[in-house]
Order: C-alpha cells, then structure tokens, then sequence
C-alpha cells in the first residue's frame, strides 16, 4: 500500500433512513478514524429513532456486485458487515467475500434487533449466519444478547461465552459491555481473555452504538492495528459517541454522535 494511499474500509450492512445507525453510522465512524467509506446495502430500512416500520431487502446480485465494484477499482483494506437479514442475503455476502483477496480483515457485528426492538435477522438465517459469516470472521462484536443466540445458549457469561463462540470459527471475539452488568467489553482471541473497562453511559444516546463501534474497529484495522489494539480505541469511541449521543433528536432512542457534534457547539 502507498504511504500516501488513504486506506479503504466497506460496510456491508442495512441502511438507517434515520441516520442512526448501519450505513450511515459505518460511513460517519469510518470518517471519524480516517480511512475512506465504501458501501455494499444489504437492505432498506424505513426507519426512525421509534422504530423500523419496513425493510426491503437488496437482491443477492446487486450485493455481490456492489463489493466487487469497490474491490476492482479503490481496493478494500477492511471489511464491517452489520445487518444481513436472511439466509439469501447471507449467501450473497459470503459469495462477495470469496472474491476478495485472502488475508483482508473482516469485522462481523452480528445484528438481529434493532434499537427500537424490530427484528432484523429472520430467525431460520441464524444458522447460516455462524456457518458462512461467522466462522470466517477476524473479529466478531455481538452483544451480550446476540452472543447467547450465536452460541444458542441464553445463560452463558464471561470465559465461557467467548469460549462458545470462538469455537464457532472467528479468529477474535468481542463481547460488548453495554448489555452486560459490568460495561467491560470482554476480548478473547481464543488463548486470553481480555477485559477492556470503561464507563456507563445512562444518560446518553445509543443508537448506533454497535455499529460506530465494529466499523470503528474494522477501520483500525484498516490503518494497521492489531485486534485487541483497534477493540481498545473502538470501546473508546464508541462510549464516547454514546456519551455525546443526541437525545434531542427523535422521540425514541437517540443516535449516538461519533463527531461530538453538540460538545463543539
């Protein structure tokens, strides 16, 4: 890569007519970390900070042919996929990422619901989902809630839950702290586990968290870092951006501000 060559990142994932979260969050976050954006949509959300009133999705060939249109003419340094939405979609993305060169680090932030509570991954796609996405992943970052549905057990915590979820293929898990009763995120590379601390934010804005916070890492990745250093500054932005979180915006959960939009005011 040319020292002066700016690195390139893609988010896979659904679009946020609100602007919270998915693409628009991916392409703000990718901003803020200084890599160039790229987009495949995976689907359309007709979406608010209240709820996803509809969703449409892409089809497989327009997905596949998104990625590759990037790949062939800007290069991909990283890749962040969010929202897949069904088993057809899912098999779109796994084709497009057959396609890339080996070796390019792929961040997977699992979503199955929205902030609002709308489900945004059909229950029979979890299956493919750990099969085809999943288990060829560098870094994974689901949520206390979509950790215990990828590891299909509703109990698990700690050691064991990174531990059941790397058995699933990924080469790192991230477990993010905000559902979690302590706001650690819990790293594990399949040797250590990892606790990267940080606040709790209750008064602040969180919709897009988990987006700001995969396609921030993806974006470090990009840059050079290793794993468990780009986790580190990716847990670090996120909670920042959910401090500084727009709560004015919207009558439901507000969207997170990665750019500290309010606080330069």
């Amino acid at each position: 890569m040319s020292a002066r060559r700016v690195p390139v990142a893609i988010s896979i994932a659904g679009s946020d007519s609100g602007g919270g979260a998915g693409i628009q969050a991916d392409l703000k976050a990718f901003a803020r970390a200084g890599v160039h954006g790229t987009t495949a949509i995976t689907a359309i959300t007709v979406q608010n900070t209240v709820a996803v009133s509809a969703v449409q999705a892409v089809d497989p060939p327009i997905i596949v042919g998104q990625v590759s249109a990037v790949a062939e003419d800007l290069g991909i340094d990283a890749v962040k996929i969010g929202m897949l939405g069904d088993v057809a979609t899912i098999e779109a993305v796994a084709q497009a990422l057959d396609e890339l060169p080996a070796g390019v680090p792929i961040v997977h932030d699992p979503v199955m619901i929205a902030e609002s509570g709308a489900r945004l991954l059909a229950l029979d796609a979890v299956g493919a989902l750990r099969r085809l996405i999943v288990a060829r992943a560098t870094v994974i970052t689901p949520n206390l809630a979509e950790a215990r549905v990828l590891a299909d057990d509703g109990d698990l915590d700690g050691i064991e839950l990174v531990r059941a979820l790397h058995a699933l293929g990924p080469d790192n898990v991230v477990v993010t702290g905000g559902h979690r009763d302590s706001a650690s995120d819990l790293f594990f590379d399949g040797a250590t586990l990892t606790e990267l601390p940080g606040e709790r934010h209750p008064d602040g804005a969180a919709h897009g968290s988990g987006c700001t916070h995969s396609s921030t890492l993806a974006a470090r990745l990009a840059l050079g870092d290793g794993p468990l250093a780009a986790a580190r500054h990716a847990r670090a932005v996120a909670a920042a951006a959910v401090a500084d979180g727009l709560r004015g915006l919207g009558a439901g959960a507000g969207p997170v501000d990665v750019f500290g939009l309010v606080r330069q005011k």
